[in-house]
């Protein structure tokens, strides 16, 4: 072959290259970062993650995580919200970004601020006002949901009026010291469960079923069959086998109860 056909056959694959790299990381629109925010002198460590390839304002969802602490975890669903149109905040309920390795630490570390209200709601309103101040969000229309410990917390927030649109627990324990009361829950409230949850036994459930009901709030509440404590989080497992605790995997619920949330969330922001 003639050298110059050689060129020009190397310069149109170098063409085509090019062509489908930028192809490639115009879908690459994922954009995530570390930020820090702070209350009562305490620093708190929080994860953003939003498409930018989507114009202007959406909804903003705030994402507490597991007892464990604000982990890869937390920041991996705070991604998968950005990648169905959300901007997600993952947040720190224990401060400085601690996390826990034993479930000593863990138990600890989620008692010292579920045992403390007004704790509790100051690091959660943080991190409600620092999206509300994010330039992609719509400051109107602000959702929560967590998981395990943090289903709790979202679902205490929502008995204590904070102005959020939905709040959606999964695997969290349904109990409170201070039920709902009529008029003065703002958002709807979805509960994902396992049928096998020790954590959240039969009786817990139907408690709850009965506080929202006297209080007039707008709920929903789904469990899974086969699914115990944990069920989302593919660590659970690793969990499970190193501390002989009550926890498993279940893709199958794990699938569902994430496509069961997406369309609850998006139920709420269409609503007036």
């Amino acid at each position: 072959m003639p050298f110059s056909r050689t060129i020009k056959k190397y310069k149109f694959f170098l063409l085509v290259w090019f062509m489908l790299a930028g192809v490639s990381a115009s879908h690459a629109a994922i954009q995530a970062r570390e930020i820090t925010y702070n209350t009562n002198g305490t620093a708190l460590k929080g994860y953003i993650a939003y498409d930018d390839a989507i114009k202007g304002k959406r909804p903003g969802i705030l994402v507490v995580h597991e007892w464990w602490g604000h982990n890869e975890y937390a920041r991996k669903r705070a991604r998968m919200l950005a990648e169905r149109g959300y901007t997600a905040l993952a947040l720190d309920m224990y401060g400085d970004g601690k996390q826990a390795h034993h479930p000593d630490d863990a138990g600890r570390f989620a008692s010292e601020v579920s045992q403390n209200a007004l704790l509790a709601k100051a690091r959660f309103e943080a991190a409600l006002e620092r999206i509300k101040q994010e330039k992609t969000v719509d400051a109107a229309s602000i959702a929560a949901i967590g998981y395990c410990f943090g289903g709790s917390v979202v679902l205490n927030m929502a008995r204590a009026g904070e102005p959020l649109k939905a709040v959606a627990s999964f695997h969290g324990g349904l109990g409170t010291q201070q039920p709902a009361e009529r008029g003065r829950v703002k958002a709807r409230m979805a509960v994902f469960t396992g049928e096998d949850d020790p954590m959240v036994p039969a009786a817990q459930i139907e408690a709850f079923r009965q506080e929202m009901d006297k209080a007039g709030v707008s709920y929903k509440v789904v469990i899974y069959p086969g699914a115990t404590h944990a069920f989302t989080n593919p660590a659970a497992g690793e969990y499970a086998r190193k501390f002989s605790l009550p926890l498993a995997y279940n893709a199958n619920a794990d699938k569902a109860s994430w496509e069961e949330a997406l369309a609850f969330l998006a139920d709420a922001f269409k609503a007036k």
